[in-house]
């Protein structure tokens, strides 16, 4: 059963104590793949489950790294165990020593801190194909909280098994690396927001974020995506009160830049939209450009 977190009263994921599972071989090729061990919650279905996170990481490595067939195969041969998260649960929680690396494979998460009057502040989103908390690998106590906003599919990878992916896959290592290098790009880009933009321009830099990279894992097609974000912590996102996002909001409707039904949001006018937004996606570092234009060389 998951614990509480006593300084924010939220759920928290046992991340540590995961059970033991059934060993289960993945077929790569038509051949069980050597050392291809993944930990199930549900026998063959969650051999299914664990192939898919392997797709995902995959994926979103492939976009901002060059790997081999060799490689990719060394990631399909991770172990992976999946877990799933009722929303507003801790996944990793401030001060806990984690050992294991999270993947998120289905849903949305978010990662902040909460400071001593318990006002919160999200310093990121994650989507899909993410790894939140692969700097644990480096600093095992965390300095800030992972949580699902969303109910969510999350793998769990030890640490033991990355550190030994990473010393015989090198191009591998070099991905993961950069993935750290990125995630602060996004940081700072966010910094820049919250000391430079007004919340007009943040909000609309933030939702264009959201939306590429929700495109780049194919997410997002003809600009509607799915944003399972409250107000609330929209506002916690942006530095700014819920009534203020509100107001926003409504005014990017009534310039007919945006179109929101409760969870599902369309840019109406992606050039217009980037624009008040000061959103130039060259941060994330794709190595390919994601298209949000129709018959638009780049992604803007």
């Amino acid at each position: 059963m998951d614990a509480t977190n006593p300084g924010s009263g939220r759920r928290v994921l046992q991340a540590n104590h995961l059970p033991v599972m059934p060993k289960v071989s993945v077929k790569r090729n038509g051949a069980v793949a050597r050392n291809a061990i993944v930990f199930t919650l549900d026998g063959m279905e969650g051999c299914a489950l664990a192939t898919d996170a392997h797709r995902k990481l995959i994926t979103r490595l492939d976009m901002i790294a060059e790997l081999d067939d060799e490689d990719r195969a060394a990631l399909s041969a991770l172990p992976i165990a999946i877990r799933d998260v009722a929303a507003d649960t801790d996944i990793v929680s401030e001060g806990e020593t984690v050992s294991h690396c999270c993947i998120l494979i289905e849903g949305f998460t978010y990662r902040y801190r909460n400071i001593r009057d318990g006002r919160r502040q999200i310093i990121a989103f994650n989507v899909p194909g993410d790894i939140p908390d692969l700097h644990s690998l480096h600093i095992r106590r965390m300095d800030h909280s992972f949580a699902a906003t969303t109910p969510s599919r999350v793998g769990f990878v030890s640490h033991k098994a990355v550190w030994n992916l990473c010393r015989e896959r090198p191009n591998v290592a070099a991905a993961l690396w950069l993935e750290t290098l990125i995630d602060g790009a996004i940081f700072r880009e966010w910094i820049v927001g919250l000391g430079r933009l007004s919340g007009k321009s943040r909000t609309a830099h933030l939702l264009c974020e959201l939306a590429v990279r929700l495109r780049a894992v194919q997410l997002a097609p003809d600009l509607v995506y799915h944003l399972p974000l409250t107000q609330h912590e929209l506002a916690d996102a942006l530095g700014l009160t819920v009534v203020t996002v509100n107001r926003v909001l409504q005014e990017f409707k009534a310039e007919n830049l945006i179109e929101r039904e409760r969870s599902r949001m369309t840019i109406k006018d992606w050039s217009a939209f980037a624009h008040v937004g000061d959103f130039d996606p060259q941060y994330l570092h794709f190595r390919q450009e994601v298209h949000m234009v129709p018959g638009s060389p780049k992604g803007n």
